[in-house]
């Protein structure tokens, strides 16, 4: 069988088993805002702002260096 499918498919199985322990609903408060949603779509947007930020910081950072070579 293919490696990199049987990774795949453990992997898609971890994540299914994550969110299914993780469906609790939480209130989140910022200010005079409340928003309700599942624990584990909390967790994957927290996720996805790390990576954009990463990347972001990443991109600025590369482009500084190559200004400063030339």
């Amino acid at each position: 069988m293919n490696t990199k499918l049987v990774i795949s498919l453990i992997l898609a199985g971890l994540a299914v088993l994550f969110i299914i322990q993780n469906v609790t609903v939480v209130e989140i408060r910022f200010l005079f805002w409340t928003l309700s949603m599942s624990r584990a779509l909390l967790m994957f947007f927290i996720l996805a702002i790390g990576i954009i930020i990463g990347w972001t910081l990443h991109s600025m950072s590369a482009a500084h260096r190559k200004s400063d070579e030339e």
